[in-house]
């Protein structure tokens, strides 16, 4: 990310969007769809309830895309460490949705146990929508878990994949968090109504609906909760995780003229990292010189496709470790 006045194209800002979030629109959109026409066949109030509740995560997760576009654009004059943190104002407006979602769904399930609603005849309409849910938005989980491993660098093949998403899902961009948490609760709850439809269609067990219903809502106050933490934190400025920090430390001393790093703060913000160092020179170069190896390090620094900005600054070697000696008593 280059700060200064070079164009962007329209087209290009849409390629670097969060693809995980525009899948995840895309696929509760068909879901929507999907439900209110089962809905309408079968006379299902739940059904109806839960195409409203994809018709929102549609609208949510559009709404994210949206904000990673905006979050990719240049630094400017104005605004001199780029837009990074506008994906996490935007996520924290999805946080808002969600849990209106899961207020109006424990509402809903609560009285759904004080007022069981009789099982209905369209069964199979039931099963087949629900079983659809579980295909689209497994796909969707499925997607993001790779986007996390591939945002994250971590080596993943097979059954690692799920394992790594679970590992590094912290290190993934604030949208493709989002979508990972939301698609859990979307899977675990598409699977718990296919568990209370089959059970309530053998059983006289109806109470299960409004149990079943009020688990999903909980699910998702657990993801508006860590979500919204995830982004406030982002929105303050957090510190860079350990292994960016020793990786960004290694180009930097990789360098033949650099003798030690005397301060270092990488900040966070959105998926990139804002770095700011004093590093300090081995004895005898000449002005012109140390300006050039300056120049040198930030260059390689940025090269790193994590690191947004770079701001090198320099003075001779004091004969001190510091970095070792910091790394030491951490």
């Amino acid at each position: 990310m280059l700060a200064g006045n070079e164009s962007e194209s329209f087209t290009s800002l849409i390629k670097k969007g969060n693809k995980s979030s525009l899948i995840a629109s895309i696929g509760n959109s068909l879901l929507a769809i999907a439900k209110f026409f089962a809905g309408t066949i079968s006379g299902s109030g739940a059904l109806f309830a839960s195409a409203m509740h994809s018709t929102a995560d549609a609208i949510n997760q559009g709404f994210v895309y949206i904000g990673s576009i905006l979050s990719e654009k240049r630094p400017t004059p104005r605004f001199p460490t780029g837009f990074g943190r506008v994906i996490n104002i935007f996520c924290m407006v999805a946080v808002i949705v969600v849990t209106v979602m899961a207020y109006e769904t424990i509402r809903e399930g609560w009285h759904l146990i004080q007022q069981p609603a009789e099982a209905g005849d369209g069964f199979w309409i039931n099963v087949g929508v629900l079983v659809l849910n579980l295909i689209i938005d497994g796909a969707i989980l499925v997607k993001a878990m790779k986007e996390i491993n591939i945002e994250s660098r971590a080596e993943a093949k097979g059954i690692a994949i799920v394992t790594g998403a679970f590992k590094n899902v912290g290190r993934a961009a604030p949208p493709t968090r989002l979508v990972f948490y939301e698609d859990l609760v979307a899977v675990s709850g598409a699977a718990l109504a296919l568990i209370a439809v089959i059970v309530i269609s053998l059983t006289n067990f109806v109470l299960i609906d409004g149990i079943v219903t009020i688990l999903i809502g909980l699910l998702m106050v657990g993801v508006a909760f860590r979500v919204g933490y995830d982004n406030m934190v982002g929105l303050i400025g957090v510190a860079a995780p350990k292994d960016i920090e020793e990786r960004i430390t290694g180009i930097i001393l990789n360098d033949k003229d650099v003798t030690d790093i005397n301060k270092i703060r990488i900040l966070q913000e959105g998926r990139y990292y804002h770095v700011e160092a004093r590093v300090e020179l081995r004895e005898g170069l000449s002005l012109a010189e140390a300006d050039d190896i300056k120049m040198r390090v930030r260059e390689d620094v940025l090269k790193d496709p994590d690191i947004a900005d770079a701001g090198i600054g320099i003075i001779e070697d004091d004969g001190d470790i510091d970095w070792e000696s910091k790394n030491q008593n951490s």
